[in-house]
């Protein structure tokens, strides 16, 4: 397929596909007119490097799961290196969480402060 077919079908730019192709991500063939070229596997990868983009992963973190894949795997998850992705990301969101629950400690005690007898209310509870 060729690099508009693919665009369409992952749900990126074509100019996406051209950044991948330049990070090494992914390898396009090309066709005796020069345009470039994709199977089903690029396909695949793309995917994959989408999914991760959109849980706060980047493309550094992308690569051990595109080779994962590369290497026949059926899922980009499933080599060492790549859990080790998961793990240092998990770590990273876990700092997040704690660092957002000290801030919004903070937050609550100046209200509180500002405003005393103020209800502090979560979403949820609104």
């Amino acid at each position: 397929m060729r690099i508009g077919e693919l665009a369409r079908r992952a749900g990126v730019s074509p100019r996406a596909l051209r950044y991948y192709e330049q990070q090494g991500l992914i390898v396009a063939r090309r066709a005796a007119n020069g345009y470039r070229e994709y199977g089903e596997a690029d396909l695949r990868l793309v995917i994959e490097v989408r999914a991760l983009l959109a849980v706060g992963f980047t493309l550094e973190d992308a690569r051990p799961f595109v080779a994962c894949l590369r290497a026949g795997h059926e899922s980009g998850g499933s080599c060492p290196d790549s859990v080790a992705v998961y793990r240092r990301k998990l770590a990273e969101i876990d700092d997040e969480i704690r660092t957002l629950l000290a801030r919004r400690a903070e937050v609550a005690g100046q209200l509180s402060a500002a405003c005393p007898g103020c209800v502090l209310r979560r979403r949820e509870d609104s």
